[in-house]
């Protein structure tokens, strides 16, 4: 079993030297940001704060997700079990839906299978960082 705790999936957005969480939309050039406290330029809305802004005024974006393999093959973790045993909630991300049928996974939708096991048969735990663009060209330290 892994110390890490599983973070599921996600946003992280650097700005004005801060990082918050983050959510893409309403436009696919527009981040809203969320903070716990009332940030400069920040509305409260219900128990946290928001602001939008353009991609191009982050200095970073980032998507968090947390994979790792079942059955020997890979697989996301989308969530853990709500249920009262130590389960996670798994997508598998391998190329064949006969193997995931065969792990036990259910079709959700075309081509995407899903299934919840218990913890410690999820192996090699980790969490992702993968980079998303926030300006085409633009060069990172003139941000």
């Amino acid at each position: 079993m892994t110390d890490i705790e599983p973070a599921g999936l996600g946003f992280v957005a650097e700005y004005r030297d801060q990082t918050y969480a983050a959510a893409i939309g309403p436009d696919s050039d527009d981040v809203v940001l969320f903070s716990e406290s009332a940030d400069e330029g920040f509305a409260k809305v219900g128990s946290y704060w928001r602001l939008t802004v353009r991609r191009s005024d982050l200095r970073s974006l980032t998507l968090l997700r947390t994979v790792g393999a079942f059955g020997g093959e890979p697989c996301l973790v989308l969530d853990e079990d709500d249920g009262d045993s130590d389960g996670l909630h798994i997508a598998y991300t391998g190329h064949s839906g006969m193997k995931a049928e065969a792990l036990g996974y259910w079709l959700v939708d075309h081509g995407a299978y899903e299934v919840v096991v218990p913890r410690d048969e999820v192996h090699s735990i980790r969490v992702e960082r993968v980079p998303v663009p926030t300006t085409g060209d633009q060069d990172p330290s003139d941000r």
